[in-house]
């Protein structure tokens, strides 16, 4: 089944986790996929590994972000899928948080988002298609202990994708959400096993996600499947939010 073959699809912090498993699942279902992150030993591996197009981006730097959308648009013609998946955690709690630890996250998980959509969108708007896909959080959706800058972009993206939907969607262009919950990642992997056993028991389902399903997720929103779909939020979490 190639639900996106021939789709020029970004994906942004592509190189490992949930991005290099939406790289391999877009690849498998046709797209030319293009891999945006600072890790050029992971990512030039992939890269290689399913065909792709690796490129170093910083998304918190415009400059890096409008040339690497210009590059792309001129080497195939158009861009038709965006994965904003790029993202950082500087935890801490408001007494302790540091400004620069406030600043780092914003810097990438919002303002990196709002450069990716500016820079790429008006390609999309040019061919008069195109589907952006933001990863925010379930955090997003209630709030977390210790995460008050993780959490502000995460609902930022929410609120974006909604303002996204509404001015892009006349253009031919759809934009959504996912909201991931607890996922296995290399992250997730390094914590004490208590405190992983304390986020599975918080799931109904019992259990962390994978990487693949919120791949999946990703893939079906980019999909034609999903071409009525405009402005949501896809939970992606086991029913953490129930």
């Amino acid at each position: 089944m190639n639900r996106l073959e021939n789709k020029i699809a970004i994906i942004t912090g592509g190189s490992a986790g949930i991005g290099a498993a939406t790289a391999i699942k877009f690849a498998q279902e046709g797209a030319k996929v293009i891999l945006w992150d600072l890790d050029e030993e992971r990512g030039n591996a992939l890269a290689k590994q399913l065909g792709a197009m690796f490129q170093r981006v910083n998304t918190a730097k415009y400059e890096e972000v409008e040339v690497a959308a210009r590059i792309v648009a001129e080497k195939y013609g158009h861009i038709d899928i965006l994965i904003n998946n790029a993202g950082i955690t500087r935890d801490a709690t408001i007494k302790k948080m540091s400004v620069e630890q406030w600043q780092q996250v914003i810097d990438v998980n919002l303002t990196g988002v709002f450069y990716c959509v500016k820079a790429v969108s008006e390609y999309m708007v040019a061919n008069g298609y195109g589907r952006i896909i933001n990863a925010s959080s379930v955090v997003g959706l209630y709030g977390n202990f210790g995460q008050t800058n993780y959490v502000a972009t995460k609902s930022g993206l929410i609120g974006m994708t909604k303002t996204l939907a509404r001015e892009l969607g006349r253009k031919g262009v759809t934009c959504n959400c996912v909201a991931p919950g607890f996922i296995s990642t290399e992250m997730v992997a390094k914590m004490p096993e208590n405190v992983i056993e304390q986020m599975k028991a918080k799931v109904p389902l019992q259990r962390l996600g994978k990487p693949e399903e919120i791949a999946n997720a990703y893939c079906f929103l980019a999909s034609d499947e999903a071409a009525y779909i405009n402005g949501h939020t896809l939970s992606v979490d086991g029913g953490m939010t129930i």
